[in-house]
């Protein structure tokens, strides 16, 4: 398996990852607890999945990493979109950060589709 770092899809997800700390750093005291760290979490998983999938022994291995990652990064979506209903993210920066997402899963889909598993 290549390199984690070499991968866009890994590239693309720590950028989000650094993106989200800096949305999330403005965000009210009272989510501390709750918000913050939830989103921070799910948004560090996608790149770590990417990069723990790619460290393993095979091709089936990867694919089910890079399908959590997926599933993180569907999490991280979901909190933007609440928290731009709960008025701590501006609709501007949240359809920026969304889009993000959204460019993030079809690059893990197609990383996804080209490693193909054993027969």
């Amino acid at each position: 398996m290549p390199d984690f770092e070499q991968l866009l899809a890994w590239q693309r997800a720590h950028q989000l990852v650094l993106h989200i700390y800096g949305l999330t750093n403005t965000w009210p005291a009272a989510e501390k607890f709750c918000l913050i760290p939830q989103i921070r979490r799910a948004a560090i998983s996608i790149p770590a999945n990417i990069a723990e999938g790619a460290a393993k022994r095979g091709a089936r291995e990867f694919r089910r990493y890079l399908n959590i990652a997926l599933g993180s990064r569907s999490e991280v979506k979901y909190m933007l979109r609440l928290a731009t209903d709960l008025g701590y993210l501006d609709p501007a920066s949240s359809e920026s950060v969304r889009g993000e997402c959204d460019e993030l899963g079809r690059l893990l889909w197609g990383l996804y589709r080209s490693i193909k598993p054993p027969a």
